[in-house]
């Protein structure tokens, strides 16, 4: 698929053309840094990947700060944020309202686990849509899609797996498999809890090779997948014996989350792991041996070309061409490698690169659902209620919007995660189809006229007050490029924007909105010329939103 190709076939949409971008120059496929120009284009382009919905303040500061500056604030450590509390519900006997229950157990006599869920999720929300120029939420949902679980309903174990995952965001890879592979979530959703020296169980010794870490590689052989085989499933499912999770559901406050290793279920033999891996004997090793063996996984280079690939899907482009293996992909690999498997290093030499912030990298990924609705919510700095229980109702009402989307926090279809990341050829294409487009659009229609509205409280673009950080607002046209500058990733082709500006004043001359404006502003309490002027911005923002470019970044 052209990278130039957007998305006005399947939208459907023929009343305006496809934007005419510029030419591009031959693709730049080094990891070198990049050294071109630094300006509201690199800087938004930066900030739609690397976080969701930049607003224009941040890119404004962005571009005023320099590469330098943001590559700094982006990467910087954060702390861990206040836990998930206790929002609504007087019914649970041992978490009051406002306080966290995350150590807190359930009850024989109420359910608790559903409003926990609710908990989480709208915590999840509002940390998303409120975070600063940080990369860690995003990289948050990247491990979340690579080290996927779904369908484990206990919000207790899914707040420790998920902060687990955000506290490694851009840490070392070696040790975040290591604790993943313990995580007493990853033990339930793998049948790791079921893995017995009497009963072995291969389903996470699998996953851990052919998801995780070293990917299977083209078909050597029966049995043998290039990077490992079929007889180091079998023993690498005997190494990781005797490990169980304790406290799902539990009602009893003495019993916290977590996982533990028994001696008795482990296979105390020898397990000899294949010629991929060097016919490499590992002697019985107790509670230590998963961590030795996910050492010796390690030991081969293929991990971090695979861990990079995923990383490339994920911040560049599906398509990974032979000039983009070789340029790219393998000299990010060695930077992870001599970095020891410390993600920040390669992952900064990836978004710093001439291949990053190359023309042709610029616009050509669909917004995954998660991008498109949390993106929105940030983009236009929607306000929520002081309150901590309307809040919380309305960022858990405005993550589920992304299910009919197809995408839910928490539930990713498989494990091997969402199929815009892996599945051939369609990749990103996949996220918009029959019954995606009509919540994309329904969605976008809403926030930009009616807003969605939880306990009496109206989530909606301001426009009014969105229009005053254009630089002339008494210009249309002004106003309209500006807009656009920062909606979509790429200029809008003349005929766009002519077309939204017919939007703005249908067959009217473009002074009438320099006169309209001005009356408003000279008026600011005339209900009328409030409304006017209001409806005229909310029918153009509705109208850009819309735009096939609006779904892209």
């Amino acid at each position: 698929m052209d990278r130039r190709a957007t998305l006005a076939t399947i939208l459907g949409q023929s009343k305006v053309k496809q934007s005419k971008h510029r030419a591009a120059p031959p693709v730049l496929t080094s990891l070198s840094p990049y050294t071109g120009a630094w300006g509201r284009e690199q800087a938004s382009h930066l900030l739609r990947r690397a976080t969701f919905g930049p607003t224009k303040a941040l890119i404004d500061a962005a571009v005023q700060n320099g590469l330098e500056v943001t590559f700094a604030q982006l990467f910087a450590e954060q702390p861990m944020l206040d836990p998930p509390v206790n929002h609504n519900n007087t019914t649970d006997p041992n978490v009051p309202v406002g306080q966290t229950w995350i150590n807190a157990p359930y009850s024989a006599t109420v359910n608790l686990v559903g409003y926990r869920n609710q908990s989480l999720r709208a915590w999840t929300f509002g940390l998303m849509v409120n975070e600063g120029l940080s990369i860690r939420e995003k990289m948050t949902l990247f491990w979340h899609n690579h080290f996927s679980v779904n369908e484990i309903n206990d919000p207790k174990f899914l707040y420790r797996y998920i902060n687990l995952l955000r506290g490694a965001a851009t840490g070392n890879f070696r040790q975040l498999v290591k604790d993943i592979t313990v995580d007493p979530t990853m033990l339930r959703f793998l049948n790791g809890n079921q893995n017995t020296r009497t009963a072995p169980n291969e389903n996470y010794a699998r996953e851990l090779l052919e998801l995780f870490t070293i990917g299977k590689g083209p078909q050597a052989g029966p049995g043998d997948y290039t990077n490992y085989t079929e007889t180091d499933v079998i023993q690498i499912a005997r190494v990781l014996t005797g490990w169980r999770d304790r406290g799902f559901n539990t009602n009893n406050a003495d019993v916290q989350v977590e996982s533990f290793f028994t001696l008795t279920r482990h296979d105390l033999g020898v397990k000899q792991l294949s010629h991929r891996f060097d016919n490499v004997n590992i002697p019985n090793m107790a509670e230590n041996e998963y961590a030795h063996l996910v050492d010796i996984i390690f030991q081969k280079d293929e991990v971090a070309r695979f861990i990079c690939r995923k990383l490339y899907r994920w911040f560049v482009y599906y398509d990974i061409s032979a000039a983009t293996e070789a340029e790219v992909i393998e000299p990010m690999a060695q930077i992870l490698i001599a970095n020891n498997y410390n993600i920040r290093p390669a992952l900064e030499a990836l978004l710093r690169s001439e291949h990053f912030f190359d023309i042709l990298s610029i616009g050509p990924m669909i917004k995954s659902p998660m991008d498109f609705v949390v993106g929105a919510f940030r983009q236009f700095a929607i306000p929520y209620s002081p309150l901590i229980a309307r809040r919380y109702t309305a960022w858990f009402s405005l993550i589920r919007l992304t299910i009919p989307m197809q995408m839910e926090y928490f539930n990713p279809p498989s494990v091997a995660g969402w199929n815009a990341y892996y599945q051939e050829p369609g990749f990103y294409r996949i996220w918009i189809n029959a019954a995606t487009l009509g919540p994309r659009s329904r969605f976008t229609d809403t926030l930009a006229t009616t807003g969605f509205v939880y306990n009496t409280v109206r989530h909606v673009v301001n426009v009014l007050e969105l229009v005053q950080t254009v630089s002339d607002p008494f210009d249309p046209v002004v106003l309209i490029r500006e807009w656009s500058e920062w909606l979509y990733p790429q200029p809008l082709a003349e005929n766009q924007l002519t077309y939204l500006k017919e939007v703005l004043l249908p067959g009217l001359p473009d002074y009438e909105w320099t006169l309209e404006y001005n009356d408003y502003l000279n008026s600011p309490n005339d209900v009328n010329l409030r409304q006017a002027v209001e409806t005229k911005l909310r029918n153009l923002l509705k109208a850009m939103l819309s735009l096939p470019e609006y779904y892209l970044s």
